[in-house]
């Protein structure tokens, strides 16, 4: 008898075969208990029939609490009335450890018992959908970055030096001087492109943001190519060839994750359609003057602006050479207008927000280092990053995607924080 997994139920209909699964549900009546048993690859139904078990087995079946862990034996078949598609006729159940009182029923629960239940959460086949849908972004990815001709490189995650805004940094102690938890990998996947010509980092991020709304966490993962001989536009045509490979893939392997979201495929399918709009910040601010906002030039888009902009398309769109001011030191400006930068911010549509931040870097050593003495910054903490513009600087972009942000989007959830397993919030650091 072979032991399986659910998720590979499909190659082995007629076989009698071995499970190890928890008990999610289960119902029951006079003579047939139902168990929706799940372990950890896929959920689906175990049907325990009376007159066909001992009666130590129907007996074991009524009584099994939520959660309690069981061996399970019996015959896999087609089940055309479910999701799944298939279930198991059970033989026999072997406890393996009992469950008593688990916190989270089927029953409603409030945002903050969950996040504190946050261990036994990650159970839930919703939760369990969102991680599935996360899991084949992340393979999604490498396979991607592996296609393109990319090469990973690992960014370390204590800096010296901040890569944007230094007020969003956490600070340490490293041994006699000060040191801090990574924003960005940027700066040190440029040194990478300098060296292997096209790269990409994935790793954590941490920013020091006191943001409690849907789209922000503290803690984050971020997927940052960094690409040289490249310049802005052909940047961008990376990004979107990327998020739509995302998307197709989540499609092609995520189909029941997405259907236990009730997440719309029609939509989801629509997106992985090429070329995105772009349109520039000028472009932008005029649309959202013309619609009733009070926003200037030279504002930072929030919120309520980025999701008006993405409703007024049906795929993402890209908004192209926000105003210098409002950007990081390193963006090349435009060579028309010194008052904006080369750079682009893609914004997700149904109101996700900003998943993708890029831009061209600045590849000019005297330019660069004016930048770096008006942002306040100390030349000596940026010496090796100038060393990038001293031998052999190249025409260069890159670009950041929030990996939580992207899964939000893709998975259709209404909250960052169920896009990660563990979420690190403004209050919470538990569990």
């Amino acid at each position: 008898m072979e032991k399986i997994q659910i998720k590979d139920s499909k190659q082995h209909v007629g076989e009698t075969v071995k499970i190890g699964a928890w008990v999610a549900n289960k119902r029951s009546s006079g003579k047939i208990a139902f168990l929706q048993l799940r372990d950890g690859s896929a959920f689906f139904q175990g049907v325990v029939v009376k007159s066909e078990v001992e009666e130590e087995v129907f007996l074991l079946a009524k009584n099994l609490n939520q959660e309690s862990s069981v061996w399970v034996t019996g015959t896999i078949q087609e089940d055309a009335r479910s999701k799944f598609g298939y279930e198991i006729h059970v033989s026999s159940i072997e406890l393996i450890g009992e469950s008593h009182d688990y916190p989270i029923t089927p029953k409603e629960h409030g945002t903050e018992f969950l996040m504190d239940n946050r261990h036994l959460w990650l159970r839930s086949s919703k939760q369990h959908a969102v991680m599935q849908v996360r899991n084949e972004i992340i393979r999604a990815t490498y396979e991607f970055y592996n296609k393109e001709g990319f090469i990973k490189i690992d960014p370390p995650i204590l800096t010296g030096t901040a890569a944007e805004n230094t007020t969003d940094l956490f600070s340490t102690k490293y041994f006699d001087r000060d040191a801090y938890l990574t924003q960005s990998g940027q700066l040190y996947m440029e040194a990478g492109a300098m060296a292997f010509g096209k790269v990409f980092s994935f790793g954590p991020t941490f920013r020091a943001e006191k943001s409690k709304t849907r789209r922000h966490l503290i803690e984050f993962w971020m997927i940052e190519p960094e690409m040289a001989f490249m310049d802005q536009d052909e940047s961008l045509e990376v990004q979107e060839k990327y998020v739509a490979y995302l998307v197709q893939s989540v499609l092609d392997n995520c189909s029941q994750s997405l259907d236990v979201l009730e997440r719309d495929k029609t939509l989801l399918e629509n997106y992985t359609k090429l070329p995105y709009p772009r349109v520039s910040y000028d472009e932008a601010i005029t649309l959202l003057q013309d619609n009733g906002f009070d926003v200037k030039w030279g504002a930072d888009f929030g919120s309520p602006e980025e999701t008006f902009i993405a409703r007024q398309f049906d795929r993402p769109v890209f908004i192209l050479n926000y105003p210098k001011a409002i950007k990081p030191f390193y963006m090349k400006p435009h060579p028309d207008r010194p008052e904006i930068v080369l750079c682009a911010d893609m914004i997700a549509p149904e109101g996700y927000g900003e998943i993708v931040g890029g831009s061209e870097r600045e590849d000019h050593y005297d330019l660069l280092l004016e930048e770096i003495k008006k942002f306040g910054l100390t030349v000596a903490d940026y010496e090796w990053y100038l060393d990038l513009r001293r031998y052999g600087s190249v025409p260069h972009s890159g670009f950041g995607l929030g990996l939580e942000r992207t899964v939000t989007w893709i998975a259709g959830t209404e909250h960052i924080r169920e896009a990660i397993p563990f979420p690190r919030l403004l209050n919470r650091i538990y569990p």
